[in-house]
């Protein structure tokens, strides 16, 4: 996978002009342990135990069995013999620039989600999907339907906290990461979940049945044809994006859960543009067209014919790259909190911005964070300004003020004040 670690479209002439280290594309080993000062792991599993002070919440661990009977590991594997096949992320031929974007995130997802523009039949969709074999696994409470983290006070369900509080037992299991698709027909009470007024009234409690929030929590939502979307939807889905928490209301009952969810989003821009609030949410911005040489044309058609022909040979010829690039995104997320970037090169960055008449502070922000993700990517602790570069016009294009006036592509515009700043 050298190609995903190279240059975006825009950033090619960066790599050469910028004179850095050769980066090396192989994983150091760090010895890293991600745990917080208030949080104790144990090997036999994993508990918490809270008490509520009055500024925050307190957590502690003690032991846990942690175990999943066979049954259960044997339904898992069934249900995963038995699932749709997915095309291979490794055997996506081109569009370099998209499929960094999506690694990046899924390394740090506080980046903020991904938007893929471009034409229709460009493989957008085929590699967002392929990107669930990529995707590590988490903690989570096991049978707990928002996937609340066990120890993270901010990611766990109103039922998981209470449960904390009264000292009971949790069990906590490892799953994949999930991937949620938001379907451009949805309902509302679909999507944020619905209250079963019936039990509330006769039984006297919160049935609350879940939406695609809840199973979206800590995982990826994924839409396609974004810019097709409801308007009511993409004001909930800027709401859950923006606290991190969905509020359902209903019949004079209020219910909260955590949402925390990387969103991506798809479309083709001649169906039309998105809402401004809705692109700013998006932390980064990929442009995709369609494939002009011939011979890669081929290729892909071939490749696109194996993969009908007998899916689960395809997907085998690519296991061995998919385990590598598995394991070079495991590494990236454990070693990220070492990567450390120059007060130079971050004044560097908001000069751009600031220039650039960037709103607000996001672009600061998110290019930060994809910077040093990228450099985590090729086994690196520290930033370059060719990491800078090959990120930038990804974390702002979508930010500039559109000009009918100005013929040159926004991200152009983004790496030419780049080298003004950065020379």
């Amino acid at each position: 996978m050298a190609s995903v670690l190279g240059t975006s479209s825009t950033a090619i002439l960066a790599s050469r002009s910028l004179s850095s280290p050769t980066s090396k594309t192989s994983i150091s080993s760090f010895s890293f342990n991600p745990g917080q000062s208030d949080v104790k792991r144990l090997y036999g599993g994993i508990g918490i135990h809270g008490k509520k002070g009055r500024s925050q919440f307190h957590v502690a661990v003690t032991n846990v069995a942690t175990e999943i009977n066979s049954v259960e590991q044997d339904q898992k594997h069934a249900a995963k013999e038995n699932q749709r096949p997915v095309y291979p992320f490794a055997a996506i031929v081109g569009q370099d620039e998209m499929k960094l974007c999506l690694l990046l995130n899924v390394i740090d997802p506080k980046i903020g989600g991904v938007m893929i523009m471009g034409d229709r039949g460009t493989g957008k969709s085929t590699t967002v999907r392929s990107l669930v074999d990529l995707l590590p696994e988490i903690k989570v409470v096991y049978g707990d339907p928002y996937n609340s983290d066990p120890e993270d006070p901010e990611s766990m369900g109103i039922e998981v906290r209470e449960s904390i509080l009264k000292g009971e037992e949790l069990s906590v299991v490892l799953t994949k990461i999930n991937m949620v698709d938001l379907p451009l027909g949805a309902t509302e009470d679909r999507v944020c979940g619905t209250i079963d007024i019936e039990k509330a009234l006769t039984e006297g409690v919160k049935a609350f049945e879940p939406g695609l929030l809840a199973k979206a929590n800590r995982g990826i939502l994924y839409v396609d044809e974004v810019n097709l979307l409801d308007d009511h939807l993409v004001d909930v889905l800027l709401d859950s994006a923006a606290s991190g928490w969905n509020t359902v209301e209903r019949e004079g009952i209020s219910i909260s859960h955590p949402a925390r969810f990387i969103l991506i989003g798809s479309g083709n821009p001649e169906e039309g543009e998105l809402r401004p609030q809705l692109l700013d949410r998006f932390g980064m911005h990929a442009q995709v067209g369609t494939v002009r040489d011939a011979e890669l044309r081929v290729k892909i058609v071939e490749e696109r014919a194996r993969f009908d022909r007998n899916p689960k040979e395809f997907r085998d010829s690519y296991k061995a790259e998919q385990e590598k690039l598995q394991e070079q995104i495991s590494s990236a997320r454990s070693t990220l909190s070492l990567v450390q970037i120059d007060h130079d090169l971050k004044v560097k960055i908001s000069k751009v911005c600031a220039e650039l008449n960037v709103d607000g502070l996001r672009g600061d922000i998110v290019t930060n964070r994809a910077a040093k993700a990228l450099a985590a990517l090729k086994g690196r602790d520290q930033v370059t300004a060719e990491d800078i570069a090959t990120v930038i016009p990804n974390c702002l294009r979508h930010r500039l003020r559109k000009d009918p006036l100005e013929s040159i592509d926004s991200g152009l515009l983004v790496i030419e004040k780049f080298y003004e700043v950065f020379s």
